[in-house]
């Protein structure tokens, strides 16, 4: 037992433990760091990075070039740009029940926003032959006491049977003063037509004479025109054109 003891006390010797704070943790790290080895000497390079900017995909296309023409554009070298001029007199025969007056304002006086819808008929400027009819409606925009009279936005068209029709837009005025309104299309032997067409108020709502200016369009039939009769308050169709008569008439005149 002695010997076993002995034994123990050689092969089992005190156990000192490490103070810590004598070992501080820099040294071990640092001796781990240089007693370390890398066996790959490529670890050791500084990496260096290669920047890739995508790649845009480059392809062409096929070159075609083009032209834009405008419809409206008189400038156009194969539309007539000789200006035509058209007379047509406007009569309220009183039997188409119009002009109406809508009054929406729901006011006493003609107001802003009131609304008049219009049929008339038409006759060459010598009298001599009904056209057709007028058909549109007129937009209240000012009423003028010291003129005894409105002004009113217009839009309507002229038509003229078989012949097609011209759409005209602008200031309508019931007092003795003359507007232009903007031609801007029509129909038939009007279709491509531009310009102008001069409104002479002769006598509010029964007679009106107009002078259109037109462009683009060929000749004009020979049907259409006419040496006019002077505008006054006194003229009146022939009783033949009024009859519609075939030969005081167009082929198919509009009713």
């Amino acid at each position: 037992m002695a010997c076993s003891s002995s034994a123990l006390k050689t092969i089992s010797p005190p156990i000192k433990l490490a103070n810590p704070r004598s070992h501080p943790t820099s040294s071990l790290t640092n001796n781990s760091l240089l007693s370390f080895k890398l066996s790959n000497t490529s670890l050791t390079q500084t990496p260096k990075f290669q920047s890739i900017s995508p790649q845009t995909p480059s392809f062409s296309l096929p070159k075609r070039s083009f032209t834009c023409k405008s419809q409206a554009n008189p400038s156009d070298s194969t539309r007539p740009t000789n200006v035509q001029e058209l007379h047509v007199y406007e009569i309220n025969e009183r039997d188409r029940g119009s002009p109406a007056y809508l009054r929406l304002s729901q006011k006493s006086v003609n107001s802003l926003g009131d609304l008049v819808p219009l049929s008339n008929k038409l006759y060459t400027g010598d009298l001599e032959k009904r056209l057709g009819i007028t058909a549109g409606i007129c937009i209240l925009i000012e009423n003028k006491p010291e003129k005894k009279g409105d002004r009113y936005e217009a839009i309507y068209s002229f038509y003229f049977g078989d012949y097609g029709h011209i759409a005209v837009q602008g200031a309508y005025l019931t007092y003795d003063e003359d507007t232009y309104l903007s031609v801007t299309g029509g129909s038939g032997i009007f279709e491509g037509v531009y310009g102008q067409v001069k409104l002479h108020q002769i006598v509010f709502p029964i007679k009106i004479f107009y002078t259109f200016y037109l462009k683009g369009i060929k000749d004009l039939p020979k049907d259409l025109l006419c040496k006019p009769v002077e505008p006054t308050p006194y003229v009146e169709p022939t009783p033949a054109a009024k009859a519609c008569e075939p030969h005081a008439a167009i082929p198919n005149f509009t009713n």
